[in-house]
């Protein structure tokens, strides 16, 4: 099940919520994780059957670290957080990479001019790559202390399961929400609030991230595209990507202000970014904070020397790149961003650079200069094959003609163009008309020698919805005119049936 349904919006949503109001709190958890389970077990009873195991082995083993740690026991507390994080890791390796791994090797073999290997396909669990990375988060805050173990199995799982950020996040940590589970608040303007945020997620993904695919889809489907259509279709997958995840993003928080919690945020405007740097603490917070928090401080973070701070950047966004898809284009999608990102602390790091940029006014080519380094990286990201990302990159550069071919005059409506055009005013204008809060990007608390994905925001990147351009939201005038939008969302989405979001491909 998705939030971009009819079933969802007219019969799942308001059957629990209506269940979740009329328990009394004690109750709650317990419905919210059946709720999650239906919500879940929608597509696949077998994949629910593997997401209940997990739970149980990251509850057990989780309990058994703590224990072993209040015990003085560290051994045992050391062991049980290796066989969590081996049984974590290893049940996404399987289901992501498997199949993969096989091409891969059947590549190599037939190049070799040997026989390839035969084996089973391997089916993805939708959504086992957050719900893992949750788990796995959670067996390392309780061995560092950082997050008390679960008081029960039910509040494990209903965080690890909870239905609005299940399969396509934020990726929450249990002790930002262990304290909720036992106590949150419950009001008619945190609902509303809710409302509105649902509302606005949803206009993103249904109105422009759906109008705006079907340039993306026909242009990176041309055999040779030419410079207008290649330039095109770039812009509008990276609108269709950022309003589609983002829109998800809004409706799982205004979901769980709907139930009395408050969620991180996921994106701070990164198309405003004037460095990849500034653009990783602003596109899917949640996943570079987990990213640098796991992985690039316990491979040593900037401590060790520049050579291998930029070697811990490097593997670490080719991680992030393979963990967004299992295919060799989104190792390269990585390493372009883990290589810009090398290069940029370089740079910075280099005698005076400091002074130089404090004392020197802002690059008006610096924001440009960033989308066009992100724009090249989407279309790795977005095209099939590296065949298909070559052809786009040729069109971008006029070396297929300058005109648009006569399929992308013939399929490509005006309604389409409209809202792309649309969708860059409101990606640009938008952080002005909220105020100055979201131009400056959020600071790295106490990590500032961090670069990439360890430079997301450290504590301010990890505030709750209560963000101070959050509270834009409650501007009345914007809620008027967002009730017939979010009702011209659902008349779409009645015609046209389903809405899968994109990232639930990862």
């Amino acid at each position: 099940m998705v939030f971009s349904t009819t079933i969802f919006l007219f019969l799942f949503l308001p059957v629990f919520l209506g269940g979740y109001y009329l328990l009394p709190f004690r109750a709650r958890s317990a419905w919210i994780l059946l709720g999650s389970w239906v919500f879940y077990g929608w597509w696949r009873l077998d994949f629910l059957g593997l997401l209940v195991l997990t739970t149980v082995w990251t509850y057990l083993l989780g309990g058994i670290a703590a224990a072993g740690l209040a015990g003085s026991r560290p051994r045992r507390a050391r062991v049980a957080l290796i066989v969590g994080v081996i049984l974590n890791l290893g049940s996404l390796a399987y289901f992501k990479y498997f199949n993969f791994a096989v091409d891969s090797l059947n590549y190599v073999l037939s190049a070799a001019g040997a026989d390839g290997v035969s084996a089973w396909n391997v089916i993805l669990p939708i959504g086992i790559s957050f719900y893992v990375f949750q788990a796995t988060s959670y067996l390392v805050d309780v061995y560092r202390g950082d997050a008390p173990a679960a008081r029960s199995y039910l509040d494990l799982a209903a965080y690890i399961a909870l239905f609005p950020q299940l399969i396509a996040g934020p990726i929450l940590r249990y002790k930002d929400l262990a304290d909720q589970l036992r106590l949150r608040t419950h009001s008619f303007s945190k609902f509303s609030e809710g409302s509105y945020r649902f509302m606005i997620g949803f206009c993103k993904k249904v109105l422009i991230a759906d109008t705006v695919a079907l340039i993306a889809d026909v242009s990176f489907g041309m055999e040779q595209p030419g410079l207008l259509g290649a330039w095109l279709g770039t812009l509008a997958y990276s609108s269709q990507l950022y309003f589609d995840f983002s829109g998800y993003s809004d409706m799982a928080i205004g979901l769980g202000l709907m139930m009395g919690f408050r969620f991180m945020e996921n994106f701070n405007y990164p198309y405003i970014s004037r460095s990849i740097t500034e653009f990783w603490r602003r596109w899917h917070i949640s996943l570079s904070t987990w990213l640098r928090d796991y992985l690039y401080i316990p491979l040593g973070g900037n401590k060790q020397g520049p050579l291998k701070t930029y070697r811990n950047v490097l593997l670490v966004m080719l991680l992030g790149g393979l963990w967004h898809g299992a295919a060799w284009t989104f190792v390269v999608w990585g390493a372009w961003h883990g290589g810009i990102l090398a290069l940029e602390r370089y740079l910075g790091n280099r005698p005076g650079a400091k002074e130089r940029a404090k004392g020197g006014a802002p690059s008006v080519f610096a924001l440009p200069r960033t989308m066009f380094f992100v724009l090249l990286g989407w279309v790795v990201f977005r095209a099939p094959d590296f065949s298909g990302a070559l052809r786009m990159y040729a069109g971008l550069f006029g070396l297929q003609g300058i005109g648009p071919r006569e399929v992308l005059q013939v399929e490509i409506g005006f309604l389409s163009l409209a809202m792309l055009a649309l969708s860059l005013v409101l990606i640009y204008m938008g952080p002005y008309m909220k105020g100055r809060s979201v131009l400056t990007a959020p600071a790295a608390a106490g990590t500032s020698g961090t670069a990439g994905t360890a430079g997301t925001a450290g504590t301010a990147g990890t505030k709750l919805a209560d963000l101070s351009y959050v509270s834009s939201y409650r501007l009345t005038y914007a809620r008027l005119f967002l009730i017939p939008l979010f009702l011209l969302g659902v008349l779409k989405l009645a015609a046209e049936s389903f809405s899968p979001f994109l990232y639930f491909q990862f």
